[in-house]
């Protein structure tokens, strides 16, 4: 299967995030990174250069140094408006780093830069109740995903400097991305309406939950098909392995959906898919993700009433993202 997330097949360990319910979630981070990751929550582009019309080289080379290295946590990107998830890690002690960020774009590093736009991290770490042995603890070194709403004006291969604070510096790192054209894109886009495809339940595996579930434990997000239900309630459809997903996202995003599924799961169906055919990796894809034309997992569909897609999401994403999605089809 084409993969996501190959530059962090060797380094990202995603954990999962926490309620929206939560008080302050940040608690629940380890207290050596836990201001550091509260910092990185929030993002003001008025403490960030304003591009001004200046090259992207130019306001890089304007920064109080280089690096950590900045690992993309989405792949696919369309001309128009776009998130941009991405983790910021020490090359040498591999360790996940946090601050307050920002991120600019332009074609090429000699291009007029646009931006700062605000990247602010999206915890990953559940209450324990949620938290599948797939996920990490407290402990874990990688508690947050950057995101930032950014804009591409045509395709093509774009640079993307993203900026953070630390320590009252500001480092920059790199990253490309490839743009493609809307029309480029074959997985349901929002607006469209999503393909009435029959997934996995209890029922069709004929009770045999860990066929149809990599989860430990496995969820409870099997109850209907999502051709039965779609068109009547919103729905939350993820696909998503969390025993064989190469980057470990799947775990915790599916961690973060029965943990929303407690708070929203009277108004909204949530359906977990898993991905490959017997669980087996040389299987190839489940039909559900054939349908929807994934190149990578995971992926998060939110659909409305009325069958049309109101949200999607890939890769790492947490709680905030999640909720957000939920929202648009209510």
């Amino acid at each position: 299967m084409r993969r996501l997330f190959l530059a962090l097949l060797a380094t990202l360990a995603l954990t999962a995030c926490g309620s929206g319910a939560d008080a302050d979630p940040v608690e629940r981070v380890e207290s050596g990174q836990r201001e550091a990751v509260r910092a990185a929550t929030s993002s003001d582009v008025a403490g960030f250069p304003a591009a001004n019309g200046r090259k992207l080289q130019e306001i890089a080379d304007g920064l109080d140094g280089t690096g950590p290295d900045a690992v993309l946590a989405s792949s696919v990107f369309t001309v128009g408006s776009n998130r941009l998830a991405f983790g910021s890690i020490d090359g040498e002690s591999n360790a996940f780093v946090y601050g307050e960020t920002a991120v600019y774009v332009a074609r090429s590093p000699g291009a007029a830069a646009e931006g700062p736009f605000a990247a602010p991290a999206d915890l990953l770490l559940t209450k324990p109740a949620f938290r599948s042995k797939q996920a990490a603890t407290e402990s874990n070194v990688f508690a947050a995903v950057y995101s930032a709403q950014v804009r591409f004006s045509r395709p093509g291969t774009w640079t993307i400097l993203t900026v953070t604070r630390i320590a009252d510096k500001l480092i920059g790192s790199p990253l490309q991305v490839s743009v493609i054209r809307p029309s480029e894109d074959r997985i349901p886009a929002i607006g469209e309406r999503a393909p009435e495809v029959e997934t996995d339940t209890l029922v069709s595996a004929s009770g045999d939950i860990e066929s149809i579930d990599t989860r430990l434990p496995p969820s409870d997000m099997h109850e209907r098909s999502f051709a039965d239900v779609v068109g009547t309630k919103p729905v939350a459809l993820l696909f998503a392995t969390p025993q064989l997903c190469q980057s470990r996202v799947c775990g915790p995003v599916v961690d973060i959906a029965a943990q929303l599924k407690a708070t929203y799961g009277d108004r909204v169906e949530f359906i977990h898919q898993e991905v490959y055919e017997g669980n087996e990796l040389d299987n190839g894809l489940r039909e559900p993700l054939e349908r929807f034309n994934l190149p990578s997992e995971p992926w998060l569909f939110v659909i409305g009433r009325d069958g049309r897609v109101t949200s999607r999401l890939e890769g790492s994403f947490g709680l905030k993202a999640f909720e957000s999605a939920i929202k648009t089809a209510l």
